[in-house]
């Protein structure tokens, strides 16, 4: 190839990857998939490897993450903070400990390296300065040289010691670790960012420290930078010393021995990704001893001694047969497209989702086109791109219904009062049991777990009862005709029983859950619990139909106009009143129990993890909270009791293993319960 082609053609890589670097550390923006970005850095590389004339001041060689923003004060690192080299393959990591034994001098046989292998979490980078165990300086890796003064935003994270008395803490230490979102956390995020990296980065770099202490950030320690007075010799010992210390350290790390062993380790955590609560990209490989680390040093901008092997990219190429348009409990109308069935990440997918109306349009979306798709963990797939170069011109823009393909009401775009902008999500302007499809995502809501929770009552047999006409609205779950159920296909004289049997139990249900099931929007298990505190009772709440005392609602704490408004909404459909007076005669709906703030189990956090029997999660839960016990969503050194059940999920299990958790099952809650009476 000619020289200035060879120029021209790495200068364009170049000016691509510094775009996107850019788009990635200062503006928290994510155009194109990580596996993309490493791809394009892996062929700028091999480029420079093969043409010893090719240089550039942008290098990935040379540049670590992007230099900071002025809207930070700028601080020097006392040690880099370096980027690492990947490995994508087993080759990658014989090549890599091949590098690690000829620097050393060292035969392998001979000699044998210790690695200690951390999940890479997929976060922001911080660095904690400590002097005398007090933290006093926070900064970001801005472009490793120095970063941005970020301190204040950093004492918002709970994770975070602010000060340190262990005897054997350093005079002076910069530890270093990842801030990062949980997933489960990010779901009240996902409209406001693309994803939880995006959501961590952005809400870390806010000018107001009292905004960033408004998202749930959490911050794992890895290693250090600078320190003076540290005894610790290894990376392994000095991941015990920062979980003595009070930092979270992740429960998935591991010492191992061989890149047999480390392969083994990476297909397993490969498979458990999808099942972890936090976004892993891969895992990073560290020589254990300090001392080795010393000698091997490192290269540009890199270690010698720690390379990070990433994960493969969970995505694939399919085609659009049909675009779908599919109505929620909500009105919510969501594009799903149907596509030729392909093979991603051992998962046979065949339907997409296209989020909205604007994403559509925005990634102008055909039906007929050629697409990426993309699954990522436990979320619905979902298309990337389009690849133009395969479309046919005669495929036509996709036009979005501006009628309910349901019940044809007129859909809408609603104002939303938080962000001062028109939704994205189109709607149902029906809303309610008038329109067909919303009805039955209703009652869907109605019998699921954490509402009626009807055992036997899943989402299939309510599209069969509904299709058969057998329930139209709730009150019709509870006065079924069982004579026409016997007739049909599946169902005898003991599936019949059972499901009697279900649907009497579930006629005692407790306030906050039956408001919860009712489905009005905006209205979740947490706001149900406050609304049935403050009404005590399910006549004063009934008695919401009476317009003159929407005004009660505002002196619920924590209850906003953005609920009040759905409320109103609901009570002001007649539809939904009937539905109110039938239940309110059917059920017996239990009056609101104080919970008392210094009951036995005060003080005591719980998690459940797997089913129970004979009782739901959401009342296994109640029973605790009103003792004053509390419940948490992840496993962490503040829970004392891991509750197991049937089938319960193996990491979390492992991780309390680890942590010296009380693992109990459910009799022995039952006792803890019995004993508190």
């Amino acid at each position: 190839m000619d020289k200035n082609l060879i120029k021209k053609n790495y200068q364009k890589k170049i000016k691509l990857f510094k775009y996107h670097n850019k788009k990635y550390y200062d503006e928290n923006i994510s155009e194109i998939k990580d596996s993309e970005f490493d791809e394009l850095k892996k062929e700028i590389l091999e480029l420079e490897t093969k043409y010893k004339f090719l240089k550039s001041k942008n290098s990935p060689t040379i540049t670590v993450g992007f230099k900071p923003s002025k809207n930070f004060k700028k601080i020097p690192h006392k040690v880099p903070m370096l980027s690492l080299a990947n490995a994508f393959s087993e080759e990658d990591l014989i090549n890599f400990e091949k590098k690690v034994f000829n620097f050393l001098n060292e035969t392998k046989g001979k000699f044998e390296i210790e690695y200690s292998t951390e999940p890479k979490i997929d976060g922001i980078s911080a660095s904690l300065i400590y002097k005398k165990g007090k933290f006093i300086t926070g900064l970001s890796r801005g472009d490793g040289k120095e970063g941005e003064d970020i301190t204040e935003n950093l004492k918002t994270i709970d994770d975070i010691p602010k000060n340190i008395l262990a005897k054997n803490f350093p005079n002076y230490i910069d530890i270093r670790g990842e801030v990062f979102i949980k997933n489960s956390d990010f779901k009240s995020f996902k409209d406001k960012f693309a994803n939880p990296r995006n959501a961590a980065s952005g809400s870390l770099r806010q000018k107001n420290p009292d905004d960033t202490k408004k998202i749930p950030l959490k911050f794992i320690a890895y290693t250090f930078g600078y320190q003076e007075g540290m005894k610790v010799y290894n990376q392994n010992d000095f991941l015990k010393n920062l979980d003595k210390w009070g930092f979270k350290i992740n429960p998935y790390n591991k010492l191992i021995k061989g890149t047999k062993n480390l392969m083994s380790n990476y297909k397993q955590l490969e498979n458990l990704r999808n099942k972890l609560d936090f976004d892993i990209d891969g895992i990073v490989y560290k020589v254990n001893s300090f001392d080795l680390q010393k000698r091997l040093g490192n290269v540009a901008n890199a270690p010698r001694w720690a390379i990070a092997h990433k994960f493969s990219a969970n995505s694939g190429v399919s085609k659009i047969l049909d675009i779908d348009i599919q109505i929620g409990r909500t009105g919510a109308l969501t594009p799903v497209a149907k596509i030729n069935p392909i093979n991603i990440g051992g998962v046979v997918v065949s339907n997409a989702t296209l989020h909205n109306e604007d994403e559509i349009r925005r990634k102008d979306i055909r039906i007929g086109d050629t697409v990426m798709v993309e699954r990522a963990g436990d979320v619905i797939p979902h298309i990337i791109s389009v690849d133009l170069k395969k479309r046919d011109n005669d495929l036509k823009k996709f036009v979005f219904p501006d009628k309910c393909p349901s019940c044809n009401s007129i859909t809408v775009k609603e104002f939303n009062l938080t962000t001062k902008k028109k939704d994205a999500v189109r709607r149902c302007s029906s809303e309610g049991f008038e329109c067909e499809k919303v009805a039955i995502e209703k009652i869907k809501h109605f019998v699921s777990k954490d509402a009626f929770n009807i055992e036997g009552f899943g989402k299939k047999i309510v599209e069969n009862f509904c299709k058969q006409k057998l329930i139209r609205l709730p009150q019709d779950i509870f006065n079924l005709n069982f004579i026409q159920i016997e007739k049909m296909e599946g169902w005898g004289k003991q599936s019949i029983s059972n499901l009697k049997y279900s649907i009497e139990q579930r006629k005692d249900i407790s306030f906050e859950r039956f408001i919860y099931a009712l489905g009005i929007r905006h209205i979740g298990l947490e706001n149900a619990k406050l609304i049935s505190k403050y009404f005590k009772t399910p006549q004063n709440f009934f008695a919401l139909s009476n317009s003159s005392r929407f005004n009660e609602l505002l002196e619920i704490d924590g209850i906003g106009e953005t609920q009040i408004n759905s409320i109103k909404n609901f009570f002001s459909n007649k539809t939904n009143i009937e539905v109110l007076k039938k239940l309110e005669k059917i059920l017996k709906i239990q009056k609101s129990i104080a919970l008392t703030k210094d009951g036995p189990l005060k003080n005591k956090s719980f998690m459940i993890t797997g089913k129970l029997n004979g009782i739901s999660r959401a009342e296994a839960k109640s029973l605790i909270e009103k003792k004053s016990g509390s419940i948490i969503s992840s496993v962490s050194k503040n829970l004392d009791y891991l509750i197991i059940g049937e089938k319960p999920t193996k990491r979390k299990v492992e991780a309390a293993k680890q942590l010296n958790i009380n693992i109990i099952n459910q009799d022995e809650l039952i006792k803890i319960l019995d004993k508190t009476n």
